[in-house]
């Protein structure tokens, strides 16, 4: 924001001499009145001699967009680049969405910090949950239990007493007991526009309750959770929960101003139960070991019944006073301010329980100073201003002047901040270094991959000459060079669906498929095209000729991409194929149009992405289950690959603990998926981020969001550097001024001499 005179950074005495200089620049305006200097030139000398004065008086750049002194403090500065539309654990699923709430929120878990592959360990909960098998006869089974022989698990979480709620309207009381804000009286809701507006808060204790009331919200129907049908799958009496809770919302009185509150507490899961004040118990059909991942996520966070009702009473919601602008939880954080077109500030949470930095790393973490703070209390950061940045290059040149304390790496941008060895690794810039800037980079537990359709008549099925087809197509699709050109080296070649830090992905030598790449050199490097042509003769395709018609091979690429920004990319697919003589026809639409395609499997060739829920390989493998198929059952095998090997495979994994025994079962998968190809396993996007060297602890984690409590900042150090890379260009300003000087010089000796004579 814009300096003013009040603004100012000065010293008593300071403040003083400047109103002093101001009154002698006043008094020069006036004699230059009566100069034959042009209006323009007076108003230029004396705005010069105002900035100069200004300059003088004040540390602050002029182009700081922060309030004077808030740089030196604990805090972080970063930016967003859309407004989060959800901010409620029952609705929220969009990772700008989780990068603020998951520093308010605390489900029972969460993932190490440090600790690769990643690593789940307590949050709220004393230790991790106690897991109970229960066989079809009531006996406890082991750990070892064949998935068949279990009729039910109970996942038995214990939370940590003395954890209390964050300062909140809705907590507030009377000294009797009754709550403050209920109901809403009139003259209150008149004056309040903002939550920070109600003038007394509460807190409480956070209880069992809590994280059953959260679950049954994740059943209510109104609340629109998108992980409700999932969940319908495997809690017991979840489906019948559901149905209820709308039956008896349906039957609320709905003539008021607003929709009415269902307390749900009034109705009962029979899966979850509460077993005591800070135990409950979560029971799963059968087994389903990834069910614990789920309990590090912020749809098992926990949620006061009292800011559900508070913040549903009339009034409220047309103010934005509701669970999708300002959650309420127990984490180390609170967002106190919500103004999404200009900004949203996380403020240090005054009742957080406390949590020490972790211990525990790699030799690695410690030679990179991660372990420096080991065992100090958390969280570092007294406060993080989030500034609404919509276009790249504005959120970036702030980066470098050293006012967002992080960034990521547009494309634009790349070469000026990273440049690539001789061995293809990436290191920053001179222009980086010098400012003292760090890059962090970690290969994302993601995929891009182009599918084929296994309903098609020509690439799909289970024939021998669609095999090779899809194998030769799988050789010639460089991705290497695809990451190369549009992606600024920013990822890795797949050999397989399973990214690093998954378990069942294998590295180097073992981890090669041999379809589409060997060995050599020390290093993986893909097959020669070669190897494509004489598979595709297999298939009956010589020189990539159709033997039905005599011409080339057509074969149809679906995609939502269109635009001049697409272009290059999609001609990029069309050169790939003609290297078999195939021809490659883009059937671009919008992206409504595309799932539509999708869904009635009339797309022939296309390409998609998925991002790890959590890190199990079940995750990424049932996209290419036989019964999750788009066309059949509208799940996410958009392949629409089914197999009978694959998909026995595929119930039996899932339900294994991660074993040498489970990993022989993955490889056996991985490897009829490589015969198989449905998949171009396509490539793991590479995360690239950047911070300046006043910002600490800062490690790549592609599960966790709620990793702000990590940072440590030096705002002595970030001041100094704003203040180097801000220093105002004045030669300039000097030489006009100069020149200016010098041609009003009769004038400044004429009004010496009046001044004189007054004092006479």
């Amino acid at each position: 924001m814009p300096s003013s005179v009040g603004d100012l950074a000065c010293r008593p005495k300071a403040r003083r001499e400047l109103r002093t200089m101001v009154r002698k620049v006043t008094h020069i305006s006036v004699a230059l009145k009566s100069s034959r200097l042009s209006r323009w030139c007076r108003q230029v000398l004396v705005l010069s001699l105002l900035s100069m004065l200004l300059v003088g008086c004040t540390d602050q750049a002029w182009n700081d967009p922060y309030r004077a002194g808030k740089a030196a403090g604990t805090v972080f500065f970063s930016s967003f680049p859309e407004r989060p539309k959800h901010l409620d654990p029952v609705r929220s699923y969009s990772s700008n969405e989780w990068a603020f709430i998951s520093q308010v929120y605390e489900p029972p878990l969460q993932y190490h910090y440090l600790r690769r592959p990643y690593t789940l360990v307590p949050l709220t909960a004393e230790n991790l949950p106690e897991i109970r098998r229960v066989g079809h006869d009531g006996r406890l089974l082991g750990d070892d239990a064949a998935a068949a022989d279990v009729a039910y698990t109970d996942y038995v979480v214990r939370i940590r007493p003395g954890i209390r709620y964050q300062p909140h309207p809705a907590l507030a009381r009377h000294d009797d007991g009754s709550h403050v804000y209920w109901p809403l009286v009139p003259e209150v809701l008149g004056r309040v526009n903002a939550l920070a507006d109600f003038e007394q808060t509460g807190t409480r204790e956070l209880v069992a309750d809590d994280y059953v009331y959260q679950i049954k919200r994740l059943a209510f129907v109104p609340n629109h959770s998108p992980v409700a049908s999932l969940m319908a799958e495997h809690i017991e009496g979840f489906a019948e929960f559901m149905r209820a809770s709308k039956a008896a919302f349906e039957g609320l009185d709905k003539s008021g101003s607003s929709e009415p509150w269902l307390d749900l507490r009034t109705l009962a899961m029979s899966g979850v139960e509460v077993i005591d004040r800070y135990t409950y118990r979560v029971r799963i059909l059968n087994t389903y070991p990834q069910f614990v991942y789920w309990l590090a996520m912020n749809f098992f966070a926990p949620m006061p019944w009292e800011a559900e009702r508070f913040y549903q009473q009339p009034g409220l919601n047309e103010k934005n006073i509701n669970l999708h602008w300002y959650p309420i939880g127990t984490g180390p954080y609170m967002l106190t301010e919500n103004n999404p077109n200009l900004r949203m500030t996380l403020v240090r949470n005054p009742n957080f329980h406390g949590e020490r930095y972790p211990s525990q790393g790699s030799a690695q973490d410690r030679r990179d100073g991660l372990l420096d703070d080991a065992g100090k209390p958390m969280p570092f950061v007294e406060r993080a201003i989030y500034s609404l940045e919509k276009e790249a290059i504005p959120r970036w040149n702030k980066f470098l002047q050293g006012y967002y304390d992080n960034s990521g790496i547009a494309s634009d941008s790349f070469d000026q901040a990273v440049q690539f060895g001789s061995g293809g690794e990436a290191t920053l810039t001179e222009e980086m270094i010098e400012k003292g800037i760090q890059l962090s980079t970690a290969v994302e537990t993601s995929i891009y991959y182009t599918g084929f359709n296994m309903r098609d008549p020509v690439v799909g099925g289970d024939s021998e000459r669609a095999r090779l087809l899809r194998q030769a197509i799988s050789i010639a699709i460089d991705f290497e060079e695809f990451i190369s050109i549009f992606r600024n080296g920013r990822g890795e070649a797949a050999q397989g669906p399973l990214p690093p830090g998954i378990f069942g992905h294998r590295a180097g030598r073992t981890g090669v498929n041999p379809v589409t790449h060997q060995w050599r050199d020390g290093r993986v490097q893909r097959r020669p095209i070669e190897d494509a042509k004489r598979l595709l003769e297999q298939a009956g395709y010589a020189q990539g000729r159709d033997p039905k018609t005599g011409g080339p091979l057509i074969l149809n690429y679906d995609t939502p991409a269109a635009g001049p920004d697409s272009k290059a990319m999609l001609n990029w697919y069309r050169k790939q194929l003609k290297k078999l003589g195939i021809e490659l026809v883009i059937r671009a639409t919008d992206y409504n149009r595309f799932q539509d395609k999708m869904l009635k499997g009339t797309a022939q060739l296309f390409s998609w992405g998925w991002n790890a829920d959590y890190p199990d390989p079940e995750n990424f493998l049932f996209l290419l289950y036989g019964p999750n198929g788009k066309v059949e059952s509208k799940g996410e095998n958009a392949a629409n690959f089914r197999n009978a090997e694959f998909d026995a495979l595929f119930l039996k994994m899932k339900d294994m603990p991660n074993s040498p025994e489970r990993l022989r079962v993955l490889d056996r998968m991985i490897d009829i998926l490589r015969d198989e190809s449905p998949w171009l396993f396509g490539f793991f996007p590479k995360a690239f981020g950047l911070h300046h060297g006043w910002v600490e602890n800062v490690k790549p984690h592609l599960m966790a969001k709620n990793t702000l409590k990590y940072r440590r900042v030096d705002g002595e150090a970030r001041v100094a550097a704003q203040q180097t890379w801000n220093r105002p260009v004045l030669w300039p300003l000097a030489i006009v001024l100069g020149i200016l000087v010098i041609s009003v010089i009769p004038a400044v000796i004429g009004f010496i001499a009046s001044e004189r004579s007054r004092a006479l």
